[in-house]
């Protein structure tokens, strides 16, 4: 199947690792031109020779500390300057620190705030005017699966990406008109070092071996693993192309069937 992304223009933020890093790859896989960004200027850099090596994709990495407002509009400009525009949006960050609810300050609170809703607010509000007037564009929240089940010990995620799927669908509504998608994807537990620093807190606070909690999870994934990152990067390559043009307001789990729900 053609995608339909051959010469598109996408930005992945924190893409020098992990889900983002796999799903900058996917789209220049598919000849999407990339921006990709990330406040680790050893590890974007490698991640760019990556896929440039891999794909032989045109790659503009910035590095981007998608807390600080003006750093992203420094990145949406770049990125404009290099290629015209921009058709494509995932929003990625880091996760916040797993803890309890006597753990977090206000500052805490605040931080978690910034770095997962209003870097998703900021980049959105950058690129939609590019993606109105050619009246076409993609966005892809990365989330959580504790959007749809919370999980212990991450309220900070539990409570601050939820307003980001708020947020997308109502934002869905809006930008349908000019062609323009909103969909959030949703990753349970996949092998990435972030997921690797939560087993290992859970293993710490609970003083036990990380590998007995790895084991406890994959009892509860009906898959019985944790899944990869390509598997993630996939169904956002996906979503990202033509192919996915009525596909809107909506959030999709990639958890290997672990979320009990029915919705």
């Amino acid at each position: 199947m053609d995608l339909g992304l051959a010469g598109k223009v996408a930005i992945v933020s924190a893409a020098s690792k992990g889900l983002g890093r796999a799903v900058a790859l996917g789209l220049a896989r598919e000849g999407a031109r990339l921006a990709i960004c990330s406040r680790d200027e050893k590890n974007l850099s490698a991640a760019a020779e990556e896929i440039r090596a891999q794909t032989g994709a045109e790659v503009l990495a910035v590095v981007c500390d998608v807390t600080s407002p003006d750093q992203i509009r420094e990145m949406v400009r770049r990125t404009v300057e290099r290629f015209g525009t921009v058709h494509v949006l995932f929003n990625n960050a880091g996760g916040p620190p797993a803890g309890r609810f006597d753990d977090f300050t206000d500052g805490d609170w605040e931080a978690a705030f910034r770095l997962n809703f209003m870097s998703a607010l900021r980049f959105t509000r950058e690129v939609l005017p590019y993606m109105r007037a050619q009246r076409w564009g993609r966005i892809i929240n990365n989330t959580s699966i504790t959007v749809k089940q919370p999980l212990d010990l991450l309220l900070l995620s539990n409570s601050i990406r939820t307003a980001v799927v708020g947020m997308a669908k109502t934002l869905a509504d809006e930008v349908a008109p000019y062609n323009i998608t909103v969909n959030n994807v949703c990753p349970g537990r996949i092998a990435t070092e972030r997921v690797r620093e939560l087993d290992e807190a859970r293993a710490r606070r609970e003083n036990r071996p990380v590998e007995e909690v790895v084991r406890e999870w994959e009892k509860v994934i009906p898959m019985g693993r944790y899944g990869r990152t390509e598997e993630f990067a996939n169904l956002v390559v996906f979503l990202a192309s033509e192919a996915a043009s009525y596909i809107t307001g909506t959030t999709i789990l990639v958890d290997g069937g672990m979320y009990r729900g029915l919705y």
